[in-house]
């Protein structure tokens, strides 16, 4: 079984669902209020524990209700939690999100996730060392980021950054991934409004471009790919970044071409918007490798 260590934010996601977004100064009526467990670095924890792997999360949560709800669900998918501590006196993280018109609006109270430092993750180095790839994301302090970037290159480990939520990364960063996985907004962001086929060119089978429903576009050394998604009816799209990046994670690691990981990931992210919530439709194995044969 592959083993993947996943740095990064867990939260307890509060949605509204409405059939109109409010403006500025404008109250709406919603239709329902759900609260799950979520946070880009445990979802992405628990989607690729589902597609198989060996699963280990390295994080902080609030001494707080939402803080055993959040560590009790990473148990209940088979995510080792030994590197998962609750903060004295801080509040867990959550993300608040709308969804209306087919899409969501989420905004992100980091709580305890702010306590992700680099000793912290220092601490969890065994972890690490002993993974087949590293995953993070952008809800954790950037100052950790950059350690485990610069700790994954010293230690000849694949690091996969998904840079959600955007903001810049330093030329060493980004040196020091493996694979950045970044939307097209968050593409903009990184790389300052640049041609996209010159930057793609500049980071042959380490960019990857989300894009949606029209899929995901990379540069293999030789030219420039798009591996379309699959279409399918979405009710609620929160998670379908964070399912992707697992899946692909475990495919990488698992030895598969890049065309193979994106097929699988895309098939996999399909999967997750046709429930609601970000982890009620992240996919078991059997479930995406069936809709690959269908």
């Amino acid at each position: 079984m592959i083993k993947i260590a996943v740095v990064g934010s867990s939260s307890m996601d509060l949605v509204v669902t409405s059939a109109k977004r409010p403006k500025a100064g404008e109250t709406v009526l919603g239709d329902s209020f759900i609260t799950v467990p979520g946070g880009k670095g445990a979802n992405q924890a628990v989607a690729a524990a589902r597609l198989g792997a060996d699963v280990s999360m390295i994080g902080c949560v609030g001494d707080d209700f939402y803080g055993e709800i959040i560590l009790e669900n990473l148990k209940k998918n088979r995510v080792n939690t030994d590197y998962v501590e609750p903060v004295t006196g801080s509040s867990s993280g959550t993300a608040h999100i709308i969804l209306s018109e087919g899409d969501n609006s989420i905004i992100v109270v980091k709580g305890a996730n702010d306590f992700i430092t680099p000793d912290y993750v220092q601490k969890a180095q065994k972890v690490i060392e002993d993974a087949d790839i590293i995953m993070v994301q952008q809800e954790i302090p950037e100052e950790t980021v950059e350690y485990l970037a610069e700790l994954c290159k010293t230690l000849n480990k694949r690091l996969l950054l998904n840079p959600a939520p955007a903001r810049k990364l330093s030329e060493a960063v980004i040196h020091q991934s493996a694979f950045l996985t970044p939307n097209e907004h968050e593409f903009e962001i990184l790389f300052n409004g640049r041609d996209r086929a010159e930057v793609l060119t500049e980071h042959p089978n380490k960019l990857f471009i989300t894009e949606g429903k029209n899929g995901v576009r990379y540069f293999d050394g030789h030219e420039e790919k798009v591996v379309p998604s699959f279409v399918v009816e979405a009710v609620d799209t929160t998670g379908a970044g964070d399912t992707f990046n697992a899946a692909f994670a475990v495919a990488v690691a698992e030895g598969k071409s890049f065309d193979e990981c994106l097929i699988f990931a895309n098939r996999a992210a399909s999967i997750s918007v046709t429930k609601l919530g970000a982890q009620g439709g992240m996919p078991h194995r059997e479930e995406v490798e069936r809709g690959l044969e269908a």
